[in-house]
């Protein structure tokens, strides 16, 4: 049995209703593997919802989605779209540990003309159900620079979802790039719990006034100019080694400096201290 772009994971050719929907959160299958039950989810739930209301700026928003929020649905690229007006007028982010400039998906996201329409569209005849999906031949992204980009860095697998009004209309939209395998029913029918929190805090993200002078951080004064140097680095995805015969040192030495800067920031490991980092400052996102 072969399985189109779209078609959900669960369907079987002999299924008489002809389009078994798993990202509505097939009772059975939710069931069966303990999603409600799973005292880990439960857990997981509530602390992403608790993260999501300190959400107030895009590093913090960075710092949720790229750091706990992987605990719920692991993802390498996160695209945030939100409607700016017109029904398919977005505004549009993106988010990545593993890309050396992030803000590209975004970009190509709205510039290939086929994305944005053909995701919703499949979205809307989902009845508003998420969306799995590779970026093959015959999937809404196939064939354009948006898919390509994903392609080159071993991301084909997508996750898509979103919040719509009262009439129907888009409103946001989510979608996640993840690693083969890893977006299935599970994952779909947690996109669904999570949406509306995804939704209210890159909102709120949108909303990031200038500093004023008494909330200038201070953030570049705790580390070193070294330090400093080696969380750029981190920040575009280079493993110690790397930064190691970039900088010219040894990779211990490199450790060393990543403990000292994971330490300063006072986060557990290096995702959470890029996101520190953006907070303060430190580094740009």
């Amino acid at each position: 049995m072969q399985l189109s772009p779209l078609e959900p994971l669960g369907r079987h050719e002999s299924d008489p209703r002809g389009s078994r929907d798993f990202a509505s959160g097939n009772d059975s299958e939710i069931g069966e593997s303990g999603a409600l039950g799973d005292a880990l989810l439960l857990e997981s739930l509530m602390l992403n919802l608790e993260a999501s209301l300190r959400v107030h700026a895009r590093p913090h928003f960075f710092t949720w989605t790229q750091g706990l929020l992987q605990s719920l649905i692991k993802h390498e690229v996160l695209v945030c779209a939100l409607r700016d007006g017109e029904p398919l007028s977005f505004r549009v982010d993106s988010f990545s540990t593993i890309a050396l400039r992030s803000a590209v998906f975004g970009e190509l996201f709205l510039r290939d003309a086929c994305v944005v329409p053909g995701l919703v569209k499949a979205w809307e005849e989902r009845r508003f159900r998420p969306v799995i999906c590779d970026v093959c031949n015959g999937s809404p992204v196939a064939g354009g620079a948006f898919a390509r980009e994903l392609e080159g860095i071993g991301v084909t697998r997508l996750l898509a979802h979103g919040t719509h009004d009262a009439g129907g209309q888009v409103t946001s939209f989510f979608t996640f790039a993840c690693q083969p395998g890893t977006a299935g029913p599970r994952q779909a029918y947690v996109a669904q719990l999570i949406a509306p929190l995804l939704y209210a805090a890159w909102v709120r993200a949108q909303i990031d006034g200038p500093v004023t002078a008494s909330e200038k951080p201070v953030g570049a004064s705790l580390l070193t100019p070294r330090e400093q140097e080696i969380l750029h680095w981190i920040h575009l995805g280079k493993s110690n080694f790397e930064i190691g015969s970039i900088l010219t040192i040894s990779p211990l030495t490199v450790k060393n400096h990543v403990q000292k800067i994971l330490r300063k920031l006072k986060a557990v490991n290096r995702t959470q201290a890029i996101g520190k980092a953006m907070e303060l400052r430190i580094l740009s996102a």
